[in-house]
């Protein structure tokens, strides 16, 4: 759809495309494969013949080959039987590739995503020693109830000017308050998954109660807010919101042009401090 809607239109330089390369970690495309210089090329030539376009603007690693402690897996994260050596060796091979479809044009810029502070260290500094394209930014979780960013990750990411692309800004729709009191409203992301991958427990529903309650208290719309909040972060490149209907579209997007003052952030900041990590 986004291939055929891009074709041939006269404005191609304006508009920034975005796509990934799954790693051994996702399950999503090509389950099992590792990020290697050959994969690169296969499915950068794959998204550029779907995408019906000549070059990708931002090229994304999804999912590092190790393992993570992203989409709830922090409570059993273990990195003691990872291979530092192993996974340097594979970033340098991966940067390598990218470098060449950069080199031949199928790509403009790097990312990665899914990615930790030391993995993100790891990728800058072997760019650096070795001459290849760095990384530009990174494409985590973030929201209200999930900021593992705003520690080690932010400092990184505004020294090394990697910024912020913040997934689920609205909690996959949970900030909305939509959910609240069991609800599953008809074509809802609810639909195919109850607990909108371990995201809507018992412990984050009172979190969304208080702020909620602070939407209300300055008359905010309370998806509106919690955009508003990802794109005040000092770290924050954009926000990427998804999107079933119009309206839900247009409110989103009307959060670029949303302030939060002082007052409000007082009291995100306080609701914060009693719950600091919802989601896990």
């Amino acid at each position: 759809i986004i291939g055929t809607w891009l074709n041939g239109r006269s404005d191609r330089d304006q508009i920034v495309v975005a796509t990934k390369i799954a790693g051994k970690g996702s399950k999503i495309i090509r389950e099992g494969s590792r990020v290697t210089a050959k994969n690169i090329e296969i499915a950068v030539d794959d998204s550029l013949r779907r995408l019906q376009t000549d070059y990708i603007d931002l090229y994304q690693i999804h999912w590092p080959n190790r393992n993570s402690y992203h989409f709830r897996q922090s409570w059993k994260f273990n990195p003691s039987k990872q291979d530092p050596k192993g996974n340097r060796n594979y970033m340098l091979e991966a940067l390598q590739g990218l470098q060449r479809m950069i080199d031949v044009g199928k790509i403009r810029t790097i990312g990665l995503s899914n990615e930790t502070c030391w993995g993100t260290a790891q990728f800058l500094e072997i760019a650096r020693a070795h001459d290849l394209a760095r990384v530009v930014s990174i494409q985590n979780e973030y929201n209200l109830l999930d900021r593992k960013f705003d520690l080690d990750l932010a400092e990184l990411s505004v020294n090394e000017k990697v910024g912020l692309l913040a997934f689920s800004p609205l909690a996959a729709g949970i900030l909305s308050g939509k959910y609240q009191g069991d609800k599953t409203p008809p074509n809802s992301r609810r639909i195919f998954s109850s607990d909108l991958g371990g995201r809507y427990t018992s412990h984050v529903i009172p979190v969304i109660d208080e702020y909620l309650r602070i939407a209300e208290k300055h008359h905010l719309d309370a998806c509106q807010m919690a955009i508003a909040f990802c794109l005040s972060r000092s770290f924050m490149n954009a926000a990427i919101i998804g999107a079933t209907t119009m309206h839900q579209l247009e409110t989103c997007i009307d959060a670029v042009d949303l302030a939060l003052d002082r007052e409000v952030l007082q009291d995100i900041d306080q609701v914060h401090r009693t719950f600091p990590n919802p989601m896990g």
